[in-house]
């Protein structure tokens, strides 16, 4: 059975990773790892990826969250009392969204500006 061109030029894995700094956040929302969590739980969902796990520590003022999703994962690392965070979205899947779900993190942690970067780390081997 021949195939066609389409599939012998897909890529054997899809990697997708957007990965940012969120600035000028909401405090309170940043040292509450509960909202954190939530708001995680909720961009797995925006991201079209399916939730295994999720972890979260509350470390000094700050808080770190940590998804594991069928697909790879999601992290946020906050600093409150910059009014700061950082997030990485990494998915693997032409069925991920992961921009979709850092956009949600920044929206609803109230980031008044974020920068976000992209990368492709899919592979044919």
């Amino acid at each position: 059975m021949m195939m066609g061109a389409r599939a012998l030029d897909a890529p054997k894995v899809i990697g997708k990773q957007v990965f940012g700094s969120l600035y000028e956040c909401d405090v309170e929302a940043l040292r509450d790892e509960e909202t954190i969590r939530e708001v995680v739980i909720r961009a797995v969902s925006e991201g079209n990826m399916t939730l295994l796990d999720i972890r979260g520590w509350k470390i000094g003022e700050g808080v770190s969250v940590v998804a594991i999703i069928l697909e790879s994962h999601i992290t946020v690392h906050t600093w409150p009392e910059y009014r700061f965070a950082t997030v990485d979205v990494y998915s693997c899947g032409a069925h991920t969204d992961p921009v979709a779900a850092f956009k949600y993190i920044a929206t609803k942690l109230n980031a008044k500006r974020f920068s976000m970067n992209q990368t492709d780390r899919s592979s044919d081997f």
